[in-house]
């Protein structure tokens, strides 16, 4: 079985502008694409403040642009992940080892390099 490389990335951490938080995600997937990754599991959190949750809104937003198309195969929310198990799991195995962590989860997205 190959072994397919997860990487976490926390876009949260150092409490970023939502413009930040974005190109620090782009250019990490890029960098991590090119280093054939095979998926990135991102901390954005989810506004618990009850106010906040716009790095997540705007990093699901970007992953769905064209301008990602090269990059990104495929992405989910962790609260869609039991939805989309089967489908990310077969792009990318090692995605097992963080199912826990992932499963329910709203401020995490998991990304298909």
């Amino acid at each position: 079985m190959r072994s397919d490389k997860v990487i976490e990335l926390n876009l949260e951490y150092g409490r970023p502008s939502t413009a930040e938080a974005l190109s620090k995600m782009t250019d990490s997937l890029s960098a991590l694409k090119r280093q054939g990754c095979k998926a990135a599991i991102l901390i954005h959190g989810y506004g618990s403040s009850g106010t906040g949750g716009s790095i997540k809104a705007a990093v699901r937003k970007r992953l769905g642009e064209t301008s990602m198309s090269g990059i990104v195969k495929a992405y989910a929310g962790g609260e869609q992940w039991l939805c989309r198990k089967k489908e990310l799991l077969s792009m990318c195995r090692s995605l097992e080892s963080f199912e826990r962590r992932i499963s329910g989860n709203d401020g995490i997205t998991v990304v298909i390099l």
